[in-house]
């Protein structure tokens, strides 16, 4: 079967006529209300308030299926990195002290909270991000769970106490807080990535200074909100949402109060924090990359090797680390599973997620992500794949669909390896 690629002049048709079908807030009118309560122009939280850059600077925040700005954030500067750093380290003694019980129950507090607003949660993510509303909810109530769980966890402090080896003294071993923790957090899990983060810190007794991806920042602004609501006392969370990434986190990694950095993300981006993590010989929490292969042996069941194909590779978009690059399939069920994995795909609903809660597939969360997937597609067809199914996007506004931008890809599978080495290169983590 040839390339069934619809033409640019299709495509381009197909958008100019969904270009007046789309748009944020007609799509879904409660998100203006969602932001009015959050504003996220002061959307900074510091010492217990949430307040505006110290220069009033903003950044656009954009819609992924149409590429319209629909809000802006806080753009917090170096100056303000450090008044977090400040605020934390000035919460820690308090903190730090406070009995593990009661911080469990500010933790299973900030738990309910979240579930009580998953719907409003899954909104902001889907329209940030630009997973399906489905995806996005299902995100918040996992994010809400790191806080159920180390609600539990707070109140077990582990420790020991026995004889030295040689007589006469007794060794006694504590955990203590390790300090400030400065942590930096991808955009394709704007909720799980925080609270996984967030959640373990505040059991253990240390403060916090996050700074959420500059393409998703309204998420961990909710998340402050939420956070002040459950009554965590001031300065214990800061959030410093920020387009100036690398100033940010310079400021605390060289900050001498900052004992701790965690980070989920690139390889590459991973290596000069490490770099510069270990010159103040940081404790280092590092989730970088991925690279998951899916395969499918000659005695597989193949429906349920299909179910599980899809969702490793779709859910989210396609856009998380674990989300599977490749497909290693037995010759000899190697049609039938191309065959019923293209249908299941070519069923898919694809677009914009807050245009109609059903909709499976929404846009890729930038236009250079979604023209590094077509470079890929392209170079597998160039190299003899063959394109099996192709979905039709409807009802998008202009730009929306692969082949006119800006940021959707429609899904589709080969039924023959690719064998540019760019499709096995091992960090395919999506985050920064």
């Amino acid at each position: 079967m040839a390339d069934t690629r619809p033409s640019a002049t299709a495509s381009a048709a197909a958008d100019t006529a969904a270009a007046a079908t789309y748009t944020t807030f007609g799509a879904h009118p409660a998100l203006a209300d969602y932001l009015r309560r959050i504003h996220p122009e002061e959307g900074m939280l510091l010492g217990g308030r949430m307040i505006a850059a110290s220069d009033g600077g903003t950044f656009d925040v954009v819609d992924p299926a149409s590429n319209a700005v629909f809000a802006r954030c806080t753009d917090a500067t170096p100056a303000d990195a450090a008044r977090a750093v400040d605020a934390a380290s000035e919460a820690l003694p308090a903190w730090s002290a406070t009995p593990p019980r009661q911080r469990a129950e500010l933790l299973r507090t900030l738990f309910s909270l979240m579930v009580e607003r998953a719907d409003e949660l899954a909104v902001l993510i889907s329209a940030e991000n630009g997973k399906s509303l489905e995806d996005a909810r299902a995100e918040v109530l996992y994010a809400a769970e790191f806080f159920r769980w180390f609600s539990e966890e707070a109140v077990r402090t582990e420790g020991g106490f026995g004889s030295s080896p040689a007589g006469g003294t007794r060794t006694i071993v504590t955990h203590r807080p390790i300090g400030v923790v400065a942590m930096i957090t991808p955009w394709n899990f704007p909720a799980a990535m925080g609270t996984r983060k967030i959640a373990p810190a505040l059991a253990a007794g240390c403060t916090v200074v996050l700074r959420p991806a500059s393409l998703t920042p309204l998420t961990a602004v909710a998340l402050g909100h939420l956070i002040l609501q459950a009554g965590v006392p001031a300065g214990v969370v800061n959030i410093v949402p920020s387009s100036r990434s690398a100033e940010v986190s310079t400021t605390w990694l060289e900050d001498p109060r900052v004992r701790a950095v965690s980070f989920t993300g690139s390889t590459q981006v991973g290596r000069a924090l490490m770099r510069q993590a270990a010159e103040k010989v940081l404790v280092s929490s590092m989730e970088l990359g991925g690279n998951a292969p899916f395969v499918v042996a000659a005695d597989a069941d193949i429906d349920a090797a299909v179910t599980g194909a899809v969702q490793a590779k779709l859910r989210g978009g396609g856009e998380a680390c674990t989300a599977a690059n490749r497909f290693y399939v037995h010759q000899d069920v190697a049609q039938e599973f191309t065959e019923k994995f293209s249908a299941v795909v070519r069923d898919l609903r694809v677009g914009p997620p807050l245009a109609d809660k059903a909709n499976q597939i929404g846009p890729m969360v930038t236009t250079h992500a979604r023209d590094k997937i077509n470079a890929l597609v392209d170079g597998a067809v160039a190299g003899g794949a063959v394109v099996r199914r192709i979905l039709l996007a409807q009802g998008l506004s202009r730009g929306v669909h692969a082949g006119a931008g800006p940021h959707e890809r429609r899904p589709r599978r080969g039924d023959r390896a690719h064998r540019d080495l760019r499709s096995r290169r091992p960090d395919r983590h999506v985050g920064r």
